[in-house]
C-alpha cells in the first residue's frame, strides 16, 4: 500500500507544480493580479482554529505562505486518495485525468465556499475558466504522473 500512495504524493505534487505554473502564465498573460483566496484561506482556518500568527505584518506573510502551502497539501492530499482508491485497477486516462483535475477543484472551491471566502455562483465565465484551465492541467501532469510511475497492469 505504501507505493501507491508515495506515487500518489508525487503525482499530486507535480500536478500542483503544474496548476501553480499556468496560474502564474495567466497572471502574465492578463497582466491580473494573484488571487486572494489562497490569503483569505489561510486566514479564516486560523480563525477558526483560534491560532495566532502573530502582529499583522507578520501574519500577512505567514498567510501569504500558508495560503499555497494549503493548495499543495490539497494537491498530494487529492492524489493520494485517487492511489489509494484505485491501486488495484487502473483507470483509463480521460477518467484518471477528470477525477484528478475535477477532484482537486471541486474540493478546492468547495472548502473555500464552505470557508465563505468564495462563491462560485457568483464567478464569472472569465473566472471559471481561469479556475477551470489551472485544475485541468494539474489533473493532466497528474495523471500523466501516475501512469509513468505505476507498472503495467497485466
Amino acid at each position: 500500500m505504501t507505493r501507491p500512495l508515495v506515487d500518489g504524493m508525487i503525482a499530486g505534487a507535480a500536478g500542483s507544480a503544474a496548476l501553480n505554473m499556468v496560474s502564474y502564465l495567466d497572471m502574465v498573460a492578463r497582466a491580473r493580479p494573484a488571487s486572494g483566496t489562497p490569503d483569505a484561506t489561510a486566514a479564516r482556518l486560523a480563525d477558526l482554529t483560534h491560532t495566532d500568527l502573530g502582529p499583522p505584518e507578520q501574519a500577512t506573510n505567514r498567510r501569504a505562505g500558508l495560503g499555497p502551502l494549503l493548495g499543495y497539501g490539497l494537491g498530494v492530499t487529492v492524489a493520494a486518495g485517487f492511489a489509494a482508491l484505485t491501486r488495484h485497477r487502473r483507470p483509463g486516462w480521460p477518467t484518471t485525468v477528470t477525477l484528478l483535475g475535477g477532484g482537486v477543484m471541486a474540493l478546492s472551491a468547495g472548502g473555500m465556499t464552505a470557508l465563505g471566502v468564495t462563491d462560485p455562483r457568483r464567478w464569472t465565465r472569465t473566472d471559471w475558466l481561469s479556475d477551470l484551465a489551472p485544475h485541468l492541467a494539474y489533473g493532466l501532469v497528474a495523471a500523466a504522473v501516475w501512469n509513468r510511475l505505476r507498472p503495467p497492469t497485466r
